[in-house]
């Protein structure tokens, strides 16, 4: 029982420390995956920002950046989600989010195995001469491509595509758009208008304020479109740099995630809210915690069917092992015993048995006579059983084996004689004991039952002494 409660407070506490640690892994991978999302957001706008004034056969060229950017964004993205990675209506969502028309995630060959168009699953770079342009992917992780404006495999429609490997390496992400659709989104020179357009997720923003007033010139949400930074309670004392500022920040009351860049025309602020990712942050915790009770529970039966097992095998043991009258060893445990014994180290070996228990029998009766037996196991385990080990080994039969200290058998001797000599029971009043010593090392022996042999050679002649000091019947 004391070790079932042991085991299930060390369980408790694995749990607890573990679901902590879990909290603290999803805190620092919620905060990375949020921070490389709005870095993208941010970048895309700072871009799409910068790109505005170009000219139309600027904007063609920087096609490719923006297309790449938003391969990347969702790479960023399918990596912090991975269970949108095989379905098809969340990447459609993503596409629609992301102003892509089509997006593929292809494996490490360059084999399409997802992505938000089912039909051309299971093309390959090896499909057609558009689609083997991107083979340096397969040789070459740190690349991003993109294509020129090219008629497509499948059905050959003019489409442009940029590719890139996600952070882990594992997967291709190619996103497809028809580039007039985003020639004339980028045409569009409104800040409100670029910004507004913008995807992103619920518990996200995007805004973009003038760097000298603060005022807000854009936003995904248009309410907040005519206020300032300070209103929202976003700050703007940002230095200008090309790295992104991290702040906690409340928006309307709403606690959040910030991050921010400024330059010498904008400061651009994404948001996101910090119950983006605390739902699925609880969601992951609690089936943790539901799987390591039930670990802990599974290994709580196992551990109570081990030490059960464990139990019962001790208690065969003992049991086959032990007298069931005086508690001493038995007769098997002494056969086990004698037979690991070494010839050439010392040992002492004695041989014991009660005098005139047949009397004590007959006269008292047999519970006076296992009140005697019980007694001379008492004295042997008093004055030998520090240093070996009693065995019973037949009615009024004993024999002792001790293995340490055999240099002190005289003490042990006095201590045995005195014991014996000075009880007293219910039944009986007196006690008396015959025994042999031998040791070991006394000749070169052949065997370890030629000792057992002379040792009762001479208990048997300090009986014959007993009954003929005693004058008592040995026959009684």
């Amino acid at each position: 029982m004391k070790n079932k409660r042991r085991f299930a407070m060390v369980s408790v506490a694995v749990i607890v420390v573990a679901l902590l640690l879990e909290a603290g892994i999803l805190k620092y991978v919620n905060d990375a995956n949020a921070y490389r999302v709005s870095k993208v957001l941010l970048d895309r706008v700072v871009t799409v920002l910068d790109k505005n004034d170009q000219s139309e056969e600027e904007l063609i060229e920087s096609l490719k950046d923006d297309y790449i950017v938003r391969a990347k964004a969702v790479s960023y993205i399918v990596d912090a989600k991975p269970q949108v990675e095989n379905d098809v209506e969340e990447l459609q969502k993503i596409a629609k989010l992301m102003s892509v028309d089509e997006i593929h995630l292809f494996d490490e060959t360059g084999r399409i195995t997802s992505g938000s168009v089912p039909k051309y699953f299971g093309y390959s770079f090896d499909s057609g001469t558009q689609m083997s342009y991107f083979k340096p992917m397969l040789t070459d992780k740190s690349l991003t491509m993109c294509q020129d404006v090219t008629p497509n495999t499948s059905e050959g429609k003019a489409m442009m595509y940029a590719i890139t490997w996600n952070e882990a390496g594992t997967m291709m992400v190619q996103v497809g758009l028809k580039p007039q659709r985003l020639l004339d989104e980028l045409k569009q020179n409104e800040v409100s208008t670029v910004v507004s357009d913008m995807p992103v997720y619920n518990g996200m923003e995007i805004y973009v304020a003038d760097a000298d007033t603060g005022l807000i010139k854009g936003a995904t949400a248009c309410d907040k479109i005519g206020k300032t930074f300070n209103n929202l309670g976003i700050p703007t004392d940002i230095k200008e740099s090309d790295k992104p500022t991290v702040r906690q920040v409340s928006v309307n009351g709403t606690g959040c995630r910030c991050v921010i860049r400024r330059d010498d025309k904008y400061i651009v602020a994404v948001t996101i809210e910090r119950s983006f990712y605390m739902t699925n942050s609880v969601v992951a915790m609690l089936l943790v915690g539901i799987y390591l009770v039930l670990a802990s529970c599974c290994m709580m039966y196992l551990f109570s069917k081990i030490m059960k097992e464990k139990y019962e095998k001790e208690r065969l043991l003992y049991t086959s092992n032990t007298d069931e009258l005086t508690g001493c060893l038995n007769r098997h445990a002494y056969e086990t015993d004698i037979n690991k014994l070494a010839l050439k180290k010392e040992w002492i070996y004695i041989s014991l048995d009660l005098n005139s228990l047949k009397h004590v029998n007959d006269t008292y009766g047999h519970a006076a006579g296992d009140e005697m037996i019980c007694a001379a196991v008492a004295c042997m385990m008093s004055s030998f059983g520090e240093f070996g080990r009693v065995y019973r080994i037949g009615g009024d039969e004993f024999a002792v084996i001790i293995t340490q200290k055999p240099d002190e058998l005289d003490a042990m001797k006095n201590e045995f004689d005195s014991s014996v000599a000075g009880w007293r029971g219910k039944l009986v009043d007196s006690m008396s004991i015959s025994y042999g010593c031998v040791s070991s090392l006394e000749e070169d022996w052949e065997h370890v039952y030629d000792i057992a042999k002379e040792a009762d050679r001479r208990m048997y002649a300090s009986k014959s002494r007993y009954y003929s000091d005693s004058g008592i019947d040995r026959r009684k």
